[in-house]
């Protein structure tokens, strides 16, 4: 990046921080006022879209603007951390420099880098890949810190603790926060940790935001994490927004729950629990006792596809299907191109949701596992369909993780029972098959709407 890109960054995130300190002293006064103080200084073409979206919503008082609102009612401290963190630190000076490094290199830099911090476990949940590795692993307080300190200089400021259950090391992970303070942290968890003393500990360090499994309605959230989980998960929710303190939902979608969780009810309840956003996953067979036949229907991916659509235009959440939402990101985000995962063990995988790698964190640097072999696979065929409801190189495309695998020799990182690719890709031929056909007239008939509503405009 030249002398004069780097000052343009520094104005654009100088301007964004002097427009979030005057949003503070009013906000519902001067959130309109807002995109008048950021379109002076930013580039014509920077961010348009997004830029047009949020003055249309501040105009219209729609959903997102609510969301604005409802950001509000956090503890300022944590508000004030993460707006900063997340927008100028992450999306702002981060993306820069990651795409600086990336053209360096040519190879991936992701956004986010997500790590297991343990493979322990309070739970024992059906159906999820975690509970594979076993219990004894480990990631020490100096190898998350080296991986953070190795992620900055790569422009990464995310970083997603995955498990495991992460809490199962609250301490540590608060002294990362304390260690990082220009990052942000958040956590995927069950939530049955949360307690009194870590809201206290996450008003303290204010860079630290989790985000609670759920799977709908208490029969099919204990159905699936055991009796009672429920009612620990409704606890830590009244403390966390009692607290003002943000968080927000993780929900993997099965043939078992769908119904549950594409209801108006189930946003509705988010919402009125205190989250402020929802992630849903789509059920991957990951493992060699992976229950394929939680994998969802056609029609049941469609529903989620609609419902996630629905409310998000209408409901003060923000929701983000990460299988059918892939139009919004291109394609796959694996690889490094947008996130990358590193286990208990240190192996640093291309996804969260397959396991096979040429790189381990405590024999190679971050940017060297970058330019690894099966990194480079996804580098060099990311996206790997045309059609973005069919991302993912093993879901809808195994064909391709088979080949890739294989060209790039990545070994198996599950200890406990390494499952061939073979094996995995297997489970996800048929699935492929019949969402094909689905996904192909779904695609069709939402880029014939985009374009018909493009021509209506010009």
């Amino acid at each position: 990046m030249g002398i004069v890109d780097k000052a343009k960054q520094a104005a654009i995130a100088a301007t964004v921080t002097k427009a979030l300190d005057y949003l503070e002293k009013d906000p519902e006064t001067n959130i309109p006022k807002i995109m008048e103080m950021v379109d002076k200084v930013t580039p014509d073409g920077w961010y348009a879209g997004q830029r047009n979206a949020i003055r249309h919503s501040i105009e219209a008082k729609d959903n997102w603007y609510q969301l604005i609102l409802r950001m509000y009612q956090l503890d300022a401290g944590v508000r004030q951390t993460f707006f900063r963190n997340f927008i100028v630190n992450a999306s702002l000076k981060g993306s820069a420099t990651q795409e600086k490094v990336s053209e360096e290199n040519d190879c991936n830099v992701p956004w986010a880098i997500l790590l297991d911090p343990t493979s322990a476990c309070n739970l024992h949940c059906t159906g999820c890949w975690a509970a594979e590795y076993g219990h004894k692993l480990n990631l020490d307080l100096e190898t998350i810190d080296s991986i953070v300190k190795q992620g900055k200089e790569l422009g990464t400021y995310m970083y997603i603790y995955t498990g495991g259950e992460p809490l199962v090391r609250k301490k540590e992970l608060i002294k990362i926060c304390e260690m990082n303070p220009d990052c942000e942290f958040l956590s995927f968890t069950n939530g049955t940790l949360i307690d009194e003393e870590f809201c206290q500990e996450m008003l303290r360090v204010k860079n630290f935001v989790p985000a609670i499994s759920l799977e709908g309605t208490e029969a099919t959230t204990d159905g699936r994490r055991g009796d009672g989980v429920y009612q620990k998960v409704m606890h830590a929710m009244e403390l966390l927004k009692s607290h003002g303190l943000p968080f927000g939902v993780s929900t993997c979608y099965t043939s078992a729950n769908v119904d549950a969780v594409s209801s108006e009810e189930y946003f509705d309840h988010l919402i009125e629990c205190g989250a402020y956003f929802a992630w849903f996953f789509h059920y991957m067979p990951v493992g060699n006792d992976a229950a394929a036949d939680l994998l969802p229907t056609p029609e049941q991916r469609i529903k989620m596809y609609d419902s996630v659509r629905r409310f998000r235009a209408t409901k003060s959440l923000f929701t983000m299907d990460f299988q059918n939402d892939a139009e919004y990101v291109g394609g796959c985000i694996a690889g490094g191109r947008r996130y990358l995962h590193i286990n208990a063990n240190g192996d640093i995988d291309p996804c969260v949701f397959i396991h096979f790698s040429n790189a381990n964190i405590k024999e190679c640097t971050l940017l060297e596992a970058l330019k690894s072999p099966i990194f480079m696979e996804y580098h060099k065929g990311q996206p790997f369909n045309k059609n973005m409801l069919r991302p993912c190189p093993m879901l809808e495309n195994p064909e391709l993780l088979r080949k890739m695998v294989e060209r790039a020799g990545a070994k198996s990182t599950d200890l406990q029972s390494p499952e061939t690719a073979e094996h995995l890709c297997a489970k996800c031929d048929h699935y492929a098959e019949v969402w094909k056909k689905q996904a192909d007239e779904l695609w069709s008939e939402s880029q014939a709407k985009k374009a018909a509503k493009k021509s209506t405009t010009c």
